[in-house]
């Protein structure tokens, strides 16, 4: 990640001119004359905090959305973008933050459904799957079924199914937010390499390091209009992310180290056969929670955090009933609401549906897990209190939002994540267990919750973080771990490991040793080739 991106050139020719882009929703303008451009070659960023109209923005690129005003030009013409498939016609390819493959289909397979009448010689179409995926140093076997693949692997295939196609402007959304750190630089050895060739990249991110480290230029959108342009290689991720949200916004906090008091979450032993054919079995987890301390858990997607969340919040009933231990003993045949009853908070990795009810009020959804606290009085709602709870959740952590009877599929993903993790942070939990507390939601909106968390853990709460960010691991986590194919890893301290390592015990490379000795054995190669070479020359 750390090689620079070849200086840009400005006189290189526009391959997307886009003015005055105008998009209106009820009660919502989320583009505002917005002008941008992206030349042949170029990796360029678009930023902003959650709302400020990127979606929108590529989702009109990608003919999913039309523009009420503003003016397209493609290649020096201007255009009408119709649908997906006339943008794909055009060379627009996209990846989006949630994959959309068939699990039970094989790579070949995937890819053809998205070329129609193109795909018609599946043969021809693996060998060129084969060809295109080494060349940009993808490897894939075209005959894998997508079901037996890595997250990192499935999005190969979400990029090769555009690279097989004539690309000229590639659309990633996130792209980052699931890959290993070594995955990380792969992808963007990939991406030098199609922008050297000529294609075109708007890449979506909130990391801003990443984006100094890959993109030519970037513009930044604030609440729906262009608030500053920036080449990223001459910025900071501190001032790109002020042109994000202000000089009033803190951002960039570094927080004390500490060391937890008496242990609240004790397990034990924890396995279970997943039910789910596609699942991950839990092998042997073992681990300690301490009231006062924040433990992080790295990994990729699809490595196990669904089913250990799933067992910790007691959606699942473990059979071996001491394998989870709170203070009053084990818990591990108790309900959601039982758990809940003794000191339990949770924030599922899926914000709608498991989070909160799309067609409920954010009133509702408040109550729905903090009916503990009070607002059920003699066995009916206490709706005054409800209410007051839901508009504390909503000052408290800034959620965007007319008033606390709008709908929650109507809130942007990171707002209605700020009101999720805002509700069960506010309820000042003994134990707090959260997926991705900050997924999705701008680098603003991710230091207020990272404040929360820290707040709350200096107030005694023992929590447990599970996310695929391992920058906010290491920010906030006193001890860290990881889990690869329902294994945990081992816990060290977060000052006294590295991303390096712990992206190893992503990868499922526990064992010191066993990355000593690789090392080693790199070490040796380099030295024999080392001395070939002199002896060459």
């Amino acid at each position: 990640m750390n090689t620079p991106t070849a200086s840009f050139q400005p006189d290189r020719p526009k391959r997307l001119i886009m003015h005055g882009i105008t998009k209106q929703y009820p009660g919502c303008l989320a583009n505002d004359s917005i002008d941008i451009d992206i030349g042949v070659g170029e990796i360029h960023a678009l930023l902003g905090e959650n709302g400020a109209g990127k979606s929108t923005l590529m989702k009109i690129i990608y003919g999913v959305v039309k523009p009420d005003a503003g003016e397209i030009t493609w290649e020096g013409d201007k255009i009408r973008i119709k649908d997906p498939a006339h943008a794909r016609k055009l060379g627009v390819g996209m990846v989006f933050q949630h994959f959309s493959l068939f699990e039970t289909l094989t790579v070949t397979e995937n890819i053809a459904l998205a070329l129609g009448d193109e795909a018609k010689d599946m043969k021809a179409l693996a060998e060129k799957i084969r060809t295109v995926s080494a060349h940009y140093g993808m490897a894939l076997n075209p005959e894998r079924y997508v079901n037996s693949l890595s997250v990192g692997e499935r999005q190969r295939v979400e990029i090769v199914r555009c690279l097989v196609q004539d690309i000229r402007l590639l659309i990633l959304d996130e792209p980052t937010s699931v890959l290993t750190p070594q995955e990380v630089d792969t992808l963007f050895v990939t991406l030098r390499r199609l922008a050297e060739e000529g294609c075109s990249i708007l890449f979506i991110s909130h990391k801003l390091n990443e984006v100094k480290a890959l993109c030519h230029r970037a513009t930044v959108l604030r609440a729906g209009r262009v608030s500053g342009a920036c080449l990223p290689s001459e910025e900071d991720a501190s001032s790109m992310a002020r042109m994000m949200v202000g000089d009033e916004t803190p951002i960039n906090m570094d927080y004390d180290k500490v060391q937890g008091e008496d242990i609240f979450l004790q397990i034990r032993g924890l396995s279970r056969i997943s039910e789910d054919p596609f699942g991950v079995d839990l092998k042997n987890i073992n681990l300690d929670v301490h009231a006062g301390e924040i433990v992080g858990i790295a990994g990729v997607a699809g490595n196990g955090q669904e089913e250990l969340l799933a067992a910790l919040s007691g959606e699942d009933i473990i059979k071996n009933h001491d394998a989870i231990h709170f203070p009053c003993g084990p818990v591990g045949n108790l309900s959601p609401d039982k758990r809940r009853g003794k000191g339990l908070a949770f924030v599922p990795e899926e914000r709608l549906g498991r989070g909160a009810v799309p067609d409920m009020s954010l009133k509702d959804n408040a109550l729905l897990t903090g009916f503990l606290t009070g607002l059920i009085k003699n066995g009916m709602i206490d709706h005054e209190s409800t209410e007051s709870f839901a508009k504390k959740i909503i000052k408290k952590f800034k959620v965007k939002t007319p008033n606390s009877g709008t709908h929650a599929k109507s809130l942007s993903g990171g707002n209605l994540q700020k009101f999720i993790i805002g509700r069960e942070i506010m309820q000042n939990p003994r134990l707090l267990i959260a997926a991705h507390p900050t997924w999705g939601v701008d680098i603003g909106a991710a230091t207020a919750i990272h404040q929360a968390l820290i707040e709350l853990r200096d107030n005694g709460a023992a929590i447990l973080i599970v996310s695929e960010d391992i920058d906010e691991l290491f920010q906030i986590s006193d001890r860290l771990c990881a889990v690869c194919d329902g294994a945990l890893s081992p816990i060290k301290a977060a000052p006294d490991t590295t991303v390096e390592e712990v992206g190893r015990w992503m990868a499922g490379i526990f064992d010191a040793d066993v990355c000593d000795a690789q090392a080693l054995e790199t070490q040796s190669v380099s030295a024999q080739a080392t001395a070939g070479a002199v002896q060459t020359h």
